[in-house]
């Protein structure tokens, strides 16, 4: 049973969008579905994956603006963020707005995840790990037995995520970068929500925001 995965950038904002599946069952998800639906249904259909679920990190535009179509498309539920990201979520029609996005729908995930709850997709076993600090309810995907984790716009490869949207908190932030991702093993690869992938490790020693901390 192995993880496979391809990243697929969505949307202005270049979001990292992660089509993650198993190859024993061929089983699959799409985590932060952000936009360009056409993009990402014929990635899914190229990797002849069959997506049973969606996953999200947090509620910004860019990361569940294509969520809700594609959840009807597949008719598969949605699992995540926290419930602390319901405000992000139910301002999705001015979030759209605001970027000149195209129209975005307010909507309710079938489940909202906690701090440890676990997410299967297919035969694979993915912990939920609550990073609060860009948003209030951001949650990141690890898969331990693949040394790797999905975390969103909490860390990025030389930098951090921004806290200057409502409800951001940078300390909180830190602290979650400190105590939920720190505390992996330094090979831990890591796919970030915008921009080049990195290992825990590398971070720990080279970031200058939260280097300092490992």
């Amino acid at each position: 049973m192995a993880l496979q995965y391809q990243i697929i950038p969505v949307t202005p904002f270049q979001q990292n969008c992660t089509l993650l599946w198993c190859d024993e069952t061929m089983q699959g998800t799409l985590i932060d579905a952000g936009g360009d639906i056409p993009k990402l249904t014929a990635a899914v259909a190229k990797a002849n994956v069959k997506i049973t679920k969606l996953l999200l990190t947090h509620g910004h535009l860019d990361h569940v603006g294509a969520a809700a179509q594609l959840a009807a498309h597949y008719a598969v539920k949605i699992e995540g963020p926290h419930r602390e990201e319901q405000f992000w979520l139910d301002m999705l029609p001015q979030q759209a707005m605001m970027f000149r996005f195209p129209p975005a729908q307010a909507f309710l995930p079938d489940r909202w995840l906690e701090q440890a709850d676990t997410v299967h997709v297919g035969n694979l076993l993915l912990e939920v790990r609550h990073c609060a600090g860009h948003t209030p309810g951001h949650v990141v995907f690890i898969h331990h037995a693949s040394q790797l984790a999905i975390v969103g716009d909490v860390l990025f490869n030389g930098g951090i995520g921004r806290t200057d949207f409502p409800r951001g908190d940078y300390q909180t932030l830190i602290n979650s970068i400190q105590q939920q991702l720190f505390t992996l093993p330094d090979d831990y690869q890591f796919i970030a929500g915008h921009g080049a992938m990195s290992t825990i490790g590398h971070e720990k020693k080279h970031n200058p925001f939260v280097g300092k901390f490992g």
